[in-house]
């Protein structure tokens, strides 16, 4: 595998000699110091382009960067349409294990670009002196935020509303409407309401990672290993004891962020518990 200094280099100098090129950026993991490299983080570049239509033409010009394993186009998909509007992108894989998300964007839509950043962002190069305020990266638009007591009662309704999905699925013997409700609803709101609580108890000026990827570094071990199983759902009985386990944690970290808040929590709780028992028993 191509060392990050031999890859960058391959990308910088790339768009040095290539006209067309006149703005370079780098953003995602590898501009956030909290996250520890590893081999696997992506090289997130954008080239702010003044021909977009030439670089479009032919895909020969992505040979320079190595040898592909797989490329895709999210710009240039039928069934999945597109999102980013005049940008254009490349995700390749490449076969010594790099991957490379490449984003052409036109030159005038600079600012807009800028705008719209997450934070996460460093400026490689700039050939004409496009930038004028420093760009530091930070993620702070990814630290914990404080719940309102509105967003609160949103999530804790969302949360129980939601199981009844997973109820009426799982009586219904409908277990992938079971599983998608807990997978895509009911573990989300979990996980956010877990983040909440950990924002409470150590300040909200940190992440716990895209996808809650960190969050088991700030949970006791026993809610951790009760939150991973709750990812069986192979079979009827595990789904339901998943939705039980579920419910157990939910309701310990809401009542716990209410508390700490001075929320009321949902009597509602009690109602929606006692309807899932009587299903399950029935």
């Amino acid at each position: 595998m191509r060392s990050e200094q031999d890859m960058m280099k391959l990308l910088v100098n790339f768009a040095v000699e290539d006209p067309r090129i006149r703005l370079v950026t780098l953003e995602g993991s590898r501009t956030n110091k909290n996250i520890a490299p590893d081999a696997f983080q992506d090289y997130d570049i954008s080239y702010f382009v003044t021909d977009m239509d030439s670089f479009k033409e032919n895909d020969d010009w992505l040979n320079h960067f190595g040898k592909r394993m797989m490329m895709q186009k999210p710009e240039d998909m039928e069934l999945f349409p597109a999102e980013l509007g005049s940008w254009f992108s490349y995700i390749i894989l490449f076969e010594d294990g790099n991957k490379l998300d490449l984003t052409l964007i036109p030159l005038d839509e600079t600012e807009e670009y800028f705008s719209s950043s997450d934070g996460l962002v460093e400026v490689l190069l700039d050939k004409d002196s496009l930038i004028q305020n420093e760009v530091r990266a930070d993620d702070r638009q990814y630290w914990i935020q404080k719940p309102t007591a509105r967003k609160f009662d949103d999530c804790c309704n969302e949360f129980w509303m939601t199981t009844t999905y997973v109820v009426k699925g799982l009586a219904r013997k409908e277990i992938l409407f079971a599983i998608d409700h807990l997978h895509e609803v009911v573990r989300p709101n979990l996980l956010r309401m877990m983040a909440w609580q950990i924002g409470a108890e150590r300040g909200y000026s940190f992440s716990v990672g895209k996808n809650y990827k960190f969050i088991d570094q700030y949970l006791p071990n026993e809610d951790w290993e009760a939150l991973l199983s709750t990812y069986a759902g192979n079979g009827y009985e595990n789904m339901w004891q998943s939705l039980f386990t579920c419910c157990e944690l939910f309701r310990k970290y809401a009542k716990a962020v209410a508390a700490s808040q001075g929320f009321k929590y949902p009597d509602y709780d009690e109602a929606i518990t006692g309807y899932t028992m009587n299903i399950y028993n029935s």
